[in-house]
């Protein structure tokens, strides 16, 4: 595991000094990753296949509209998944660059942004085979004023790194606390496939959650803190209308270390949109996939941070609705 996070930081590091040039770009994807090499990402992006649609389609374009791009990384860590298996590295945390250009159509606005981000690397013979890649595009979209959806019931702000400021697992961690950090995000899952009423028992949430939790969502929802404020701001809203019909899909990687574990889906559930109100939109019937990136960090016996990635563009997609589309008849682009 120790191999496999020097070669992710490597990677890392050597991705952010081509400064987006095609030709560095293409050196260190040769340098680092595996000719067919898969990479998914939120949408409008999907998946691609080798690295030459990784390069156009995502990181050219990434350099290209933000200036001085760096990574700003708040967890890193690396573990085996107990779910599909593999031997796995995650980084999440945050791109940050002078905004200059038009990403995706968002409009810039010539000042520092923020993109959150999220991403497993699946490791194979000593190079990057498969990554997810979540970014919170409607994140960006609310730095600049230009967000085409309601008001969220969840706090937008800058997501912060773990409050404890231990979350880059740089050196090997203990055995035993990583199993227990695995056995305590798997029995808070199971907690919530079991108890399925739409107003669930705080007294069985605090089992495994701190009272003064904190729950970074992804921007469309939003952030809460406490369990209270968790129930309030997004498990009731998200029951209500996604949970009648919820199916769990399982995770392409599940794994922790030391005090901190994570998962990835893709998707992680398939949901019906039968009642109105998730997101300040109406009931539509729909049948619905939604990725889901879940990265958690224990302290003693309960989870107190938990950092949520959803691909909401391809949630709302799926019901007919692109955001990305109507951002640009609001802006009349």
């Amino acid at each position: 595991m120790q191999d496999n996070k020097a070669l992710v930081l490597n990677y890392q590091k050597d991705l952010e000094a081509t400064k987006g040039l095609p030709s560095d770009l293409n050196k260190v994807f040769k340098d680092y990753c595996h000719p067919q090499y898969l990479w998914h990402g939120v949408y409008p992006f999907e998946s691609k296949t080798g690295a030459e649609a990784v390069i156009e389609g995502f990181y050219q374009p990434l350099f290209q509209s933000f200036d001085y791009l760096q990574r700003r990384q708040d967890i890193f860590m690396a573990g085996e998944s107990v779910s599909f298996g593999g031997n796995w590295v995650m980084s999440m945390g945050q791109f940050m660059g002078m905004y200059e250009r038009d990403f995706l159509g968002i409009p810039s606005h010539g000042k520092i942004a923020f993109l959150r981000y999220c991403e497993f690397h699946r490791i194979e013979g000593g190079i990057v085979a498969e990554t997810y890649c979540f970014v919170d595009l409607i994140g960006l979209m609310n730095q600049v004023g230009a967000n085409p959806l309601p008001m969220q019931t969840g706090a937008e702000f800058i997501i912060p790194g773990p409050r404890t400021h231990d979350g880059q697992l740089f050196k090997p961690q203990d055995v035993a606390e990583s199993l227990k950090t695995l056995k305590l995000i798997e029995q808070m899952a199971s907690d919530l496939g079991t108890y399925r009423d739409i107003d669930m028992n705080p007294k069985k949430l605090a089992e495994t959650w701190h009272e003064n939790m904190i729950w970074y969502g992804p921007s469309g929802i939003g952030s809460s803190m406490s369990i209270s404020g968790f129930k309030r701001q997004h498990q009731i809203p998200f029951r209500k209308s996604l949970y009648s019909q919820r199916k769990h899909n399982g995770h392409k990687s599940r794994f922790a270390e030391g005090h901190y574990a994570a998962w990835v889906g893709w998707p992680s559930l398939s949901l019906v949109v039968s009642a109105g109100g998730y997101l300040g939109l109406p009931k539509t019937d729909a049948a619905i996939d939604m990725r889901v990136i879940d990265v958690y960090r224990r302290e003693g016996d309960k989870l107190a941070e938990n950092w949520v990635f959803i691909d909401t563009p391809y949630t709302l997609k799926q019901q007919d609705l692109d955001i990305f589309e109507r951002m640009r008849q609001i802006l009349r682009r």
